[in-house]
């Protein structure tokens, strides 16, 4: 295939594959806890970080990472201490993390919009070698503790009370989440972008439970949609010359509302059989439960 001829095509497909894995696994737990556009706040907050790596002559991404996990825990106790004032606080971390980021590039040597630019919205030319090693490394690490540690992220996510009264750290595993959440975004930025990440973190789960009801399928084919749009997206951004970000979001939502369209008449025959089970007194049909990833 003539796409593959190509060294930075090769690195920006890996990266694509990368990308799709580790959003929607991450994504999924976010979904459940009602955080859907947490890391949308994290790609503003980690503009700062690239910045502060043209800055200082150093690696955007590993340098983004850093600024991500420490903006991703700062996020999490405002969560937990910022009551009332909270959403004050974020707002002003979200939108002071994207003034810092613009005003590094700026001040940087050889600063530019074209920099800016790629990093807001992906690019396929500028995935270099280096980042393909920090990407590969930072995806595994997310994997790890999706897959790993994914029966005590998921009863987290769904009753913290719950989690906390079994006896799970739930704070620590909180904070867990949110780090990798961090880490997934400067995974993402090089291929999809920091403003538009957030979407591949959420559509594909979006997508996948109108298709499911159970966590375990809900997971696989979040990931399966995300990996198949990188690489669609990918591939397309290469023959139309067009943004692979944008192309990729764009496929996204595409699927969903493909999915959404197929799924209808399913669940409109599951609401009738629910309905005539009920009317039977049929308990076993009477406890499906009514959200699509309510089960382990």
């Amino acid at each position: 295939m003539e796409i593959l001829e190509y060294a930075f095509m090769q690195r920006a497909l890996l990266a694509a594959v990368l990308v799709g894995i580790t959003a929607p696994a991450v994504g999924i737990y976010l979904v459940q806890r009602r955080q859907a556009l947490m890391g949308d706040g994290i790609g503003h907050v980690a503009m700062t970080g690239v910045g502060l790596g043209f800055l200082l002559s150093a690696s955007p991404v590993w340098m983004a990472t850093a600024v991500a996990i420490v903006g991703a825990v700062v996020m999490e106790l405002i969560r937990w201490y910022g009551k009332t004032r909270g959403d004050i606080a974020l707002a002003m971390l979200f939108y002071g993390g994207m003034a810092g980021g613009v005003m590094f590039i700026n001040l940087a040597p050889g600063g530019s919009n074209a920099n800016l630019q790629s990093y807001l919205f992906g690019s396929l030319s500028t995935v270099s070698e280096e980042d393909v090693t920090a990407i590969c490394l930072l995806a595994a690490f997310v994997v790890l503790v999706t897959v790993g540690l994914r029966r005590q992220l998921f009863a987290v996510s769904q009753d913290e009370e719950f989690a906390r009264v079994t006896g799970l750290p739930v704070r620590a595993l909180n904070l867990l989440t949110a780090v990798t959440a961090a880490i997934t975004v400067t995974v993402a930025m090089r291929v999809v972008g920091l403003l538009l990440v957030s979407a591949l973190m959420v559509v594909p789960v979006a997508a996948a439970q109108q298709l499911t009801r159970s966590f375990a399928a809900t997971f696989a084919i979040s990931v399966a949609i995300g990996v198949a749009v990188t690489i669609g997206g990918t591939a397309t951004s290469y023959y139309q010359d067009v943004p692979p970000g944008a192309t990729i979001v764009l496929l996204t939502i595409g699927v969903f509302i493909a999915l959404t369209v197929l799924a209808t008449p399913l669940a409109r025959r599951r609401a009738r059989a629910k309905a005539a089970a009920e009317s039977a007194g049929d308990p076993a049909e009477c406890s499906v439960p009514a959200q699509p990833v309510a089960r382990t």
